[in-house]
């Protein structure tokens, strides 16, 4: 297997992503390859301040970075030699598996969507968080910001592709899916979530659980939690700030410890033709080693297969 990783994204890039790929192919078997994309003696000199011997892994000279500035439509045609713009070359061209990255999140949809495009059948892709439920189990929230304004179809694409990462990587077979809301009733709702929830009811291809209130959110009664971008990003950075605070407070717990996102370290983008990983721009190292791994684990599930066989 072949890992991409885009050595240049982030706010501590590159040493953070360069030592958490030597924490990363320490745990990996020896058959998966870590691709180190970026400038390449910046990437030379790292290794060799490590004591790291540059042959562990296939280094891919791209001395352009995309910052957090750019524009992520006209960044990729505009720096081609960018270590995103080589990687999506890299990725749709059959050179890497899968292909992850810290660096500037438009720019890393963008290119997921023109340099691969979208499976046959989807409106939008989109990304997802994971949740820590507190009987131990893991929640799957999407849309966590990708699609702002959906419409009740794309959030019923978004149950069936929740639905395939949560059976196909989280290994439950039949996952529990919930439509997030401001009341478990059927009744209750605004227009998207009245809409959309006829359409969850009568599926055939998902486990509908119903309407979940937000105060549920991490008490493990569904596997995937469905919702639109503006709500999941909310929800996501409540769960961040809920982390964050309490660190500042000095309380550690053994659950909310879980909400530390260095644990998950990314996240796929659903409804692409290939996997991709967006990570967290403030990763340090031990968050971008966790972010190859799960790299690892979404190309051995072949997800982005699965997905494109479930849709055509």
């Amino acid at each position: 297997m072949r890992i991409g990783l885009d050595v240049s994204g982030g706010d501590f890039a590159p040493e953070a992503n360069l030592d958490g790929a030597i924490l990363a192919q320490r745990e990996l078997p020896d058959y998966v390859k870590i691709f180190l994309i970026g400038d390449a003696p910046v990437i030379s000199n790292w290794l060799n301040s490590r004591e790291i011997s540059s042959g562990i892994f296939e280094i891919v000279h791209a001395p352009d970075v995309i910052t957090f500035h750019d524009h992520p439509t006209r960044a990729i045609p505009q720096k081609p030699n960018s270590s995103i713009a080589v990687g999506f070359e890299m990725l749709s061209s059959g050179k890497l598996d899968v292909f992850a990255s810290t660096g500037n999140t438009g720019a890393m949809l963008v290119g997921s969507m023109y340099k691969l495009n979208t499976v046959p059948g989807i409106i939008r892709p989109c990304i997802t968080s994971t949740l820590p439920a507190i009987d131990g189990s893991k929640t799957i929230l999407l849309d966590v910001g990708s699609n702002a304004d959906c419409k009740a179809d794309v959030l019923y694409q978004f149950a069936v592709l929740g639905a395939l990462y949560s059976k196909h990587v989280h290994g439950i077979e039949n996952p529990r899916v919930a439509l997030l809301n401001i009341g478990e009733e059927e009744s209750k709702g605004n227009l998207l979530t009245l809409a959309a929830y006829k359409l969850l009811q009568e599926s055939d291809e998902i486990n509908f659980t119903g309407n979940l209130e937000g105060r549920d959110l991490f008490m493990g009664k569904a596997d995937v939690i469905v919702c639109d971008g503006f709500t999941g990003n909310v929800v996501l950075k409540e769960a961040e700030g809920i982390y964050t605070l309490m660190r500042k407070r000095g309380i550690r717990d053994e659950y909310f410890d879980r909400f530390n996102y260095e644990n998950y370290g990314g996240t796929p983008i659903l409804g692409v033709k290939g996997n991709v990983i967006i990570g967290h721009g403030i990763s340090n190292d031990i968050a971008v080693k966790n972010m190859i791994l799960h790299a690892y684990e979404v190309s051995s599930s072949g997800l982005a297969n699965k997905i494109n066989e479930a849709f055509n």
